[in-house]
């Protein structure tokens, strides 16, 4: 069995972090799905999907080390204008730490519950904010 539900998400930052333990336990939990796998993916290139401890001082650090990674003020070759979009290209800092930071996590599904570390919490985070966005979670298994 599949069940496939997806989460709306509106962020108000431009680099920001949410914690969505809670609504990938629900939809494992409301999925019916007793074994099996869990997979949340992000539908966008300059957003992540990781897995960590949820500390705000764990927070702070993640941020200020993807900052020395891929900082804002380096002249990178995404930074000029598209023809294609008609536009200036003024994210690549957000495809740099999306790449980073990954698009997709998985876990085991066991007897009905996401089965993570004691410490593992699941993580969407933002890179070219404010927007809407939206993340896939699959369950698959029986």
């Amino acid at each position: 069995m599949i069940k496939t539900t997806s989460l709306n998400l509106l962020t108000s930052e431009y680099n920001q972090y949410f914690v969505i333990t809670e609504e990938v336990e629900r939809a494992v939990s409301e999925s019916g799905i007793q074994e099996g796998i869990v997979t949340v993916i992000t539908r966008h290139t300059t957003t992540g999907v990781t897995t960590n401890e949820a500390l705000e001082c764990l927070e702070s650090d993640i941020k200020e080390f993807l900052g020395r990674l891929v900082p804002e003020d380096h002249p990178y070759a995404h930074a000029r204008m598209l023809r294609d979009y008609g536009s200036t290209a003024g994210n690549p800092t957000g495809h740099l730490k999306s790449l980073l930071m990954g698009s997709h996590v998985h876990f085991l599904v066991h007897e009905g519950k996401v089965d993570r570390g004691g410490a593992q919490d699941v993580y969407f985070c933002e890179f070219d904010g404010p927007s809407s966005r939206t993340l896939q979670i699959q369950v698959m298994g029986e």
